[in-house]
């Protein structure tokens, strides 16, 4: 997650990360990336954090949807409407936060 957050305010770091506690971890700066303060690494792990928690119900209707050749062979066979239902089940189950 630190080396996500770094690349995240810095797409073009080098860095080279031992440790996975921002707070204790050795960051090396290489190529002459500009050094990212912790201060500014946590803050950007806690948005990735809640961007990720935030759109956990895309993650749960994922893994329940049926395969995308079930959907289309339903849409083919039944028609969108069909297959509107069909996937409003699983957004009904798990709606956007």
């Amino acid at each position: 997650m630190i080396i996500e957050a770094i690349l995240q305010i810095n797409s073009n770091a080098v860095v080279s990360v031992v440790g996975d506690n921002i707070d204790t971890c050795q960051i090396q700066w290489l190529e002459g990336t500009v050094e990212i303060s912790k201060a500014d690494i946590k803050t950007k792990i806690t948005e990735l954090e809640t961007a990720y928690d935030n759109n956990k119900y895309q993650r749960d209707r994922a893994a329940e949807y049926p395969s995308i050749k079930d959907q289309l062979d339903k849409i083919y066979h039944e028609g969108i409407d069909e297959w509107k239902k069909l996937i409003k089940v699983t957004k009904d189950k798990y709606p956007k936060g």
